[in-house]
């Protein structure tokens, strides 16, 4: 199961935020990847539906009582899912776990609040939804003000934050961090991307 990136999502969560990440592990420039390193599965509490914030209806591969034990990452989906403290508090356990076992953890948007409610960005360099949002999900539990960074997404000892806008750069974040491809990849991938494929191909004319 190592070679398993896991993606929770919670009720309504935000559907465009693992897009560029998920895509990039299935499929390359040409297709689908015939054997690609790394293998795309949602988790949610339960084996039920989960539905985004656009309305799209997922079936998640496990639940929460039948995710692995272990696998690649850990990717907290941001949405308003975050929000229901009853259902989201069920995922401290498995961000615990994920953290003391060495596993990439990554969190965008409201997840990434949701890390410093629980004390886990104390520790680490990090970013999310702005630094006050920050303090006002975490309180108490959050004591590292001074280890925020303003910037779309951030890396640090194997975990990614993002705020809700950064969902290109938390990929790539990512990408890097599994090695999912060498970084002269990821960032051609990041690029291409981020300016557009006009731009792209004006500035490879160019050289």
């Amino acid at each position: 199961m190592k070679n398993e990136v896991l993606y929770l999502l919670l009720n309504n969560y935000a559907d465009h935020e693992p897009a560029f990440l998920a895509s990039a592990i299935a499929c390359d420039e040409y297709s689908i990847k015939e054997n690609p390193k790394y293998i795309n599965k949602v988790v949610a509490p339960t084996l039920d539906a989960v539905r985004s914030c656009s309305g799209f209806r997922t079936l998640p591969d496990y639940s929460f009582d039948t995710m692995p034990d272990d696998y690649a990452a850990l990717v907290l989906i941001g949405g308003f899912g975050w929000l229901d403290e009853q259902e989201a508090d069920k995922v401290v356990p498995i961000v615990r776990h994920a953290i003391e076992k060495g596993i990439i953890v990554g969190a965008i948007c409201n997840a990434a609040s949701f890390l410093a409610k629980h004390g886990f960005l104390n520790a680490v360099k990090h970013t999310g939804n702005g630094l006050e949002q920050l303090r006002l999900w975490g309180r108490d539990n959050y004591a590292n003000a001074k280890g925020y960074v303003n910037e779309q997404a951030v890396s640090d000892n194997r975990i990614v934050t993002a705020n809700g806008t950064g969902y290109l750069e938390f990929a790539k974040e990512l990408l890097l961090l599994l090695e999912n491809d060498i970084p002269e990849q990821v960032e051609m991938f990041y690029r291409f991307n981020k300016l557009g494929f006009v731009i792209m191909m004006r500035e490879l004319q160019q050289k």
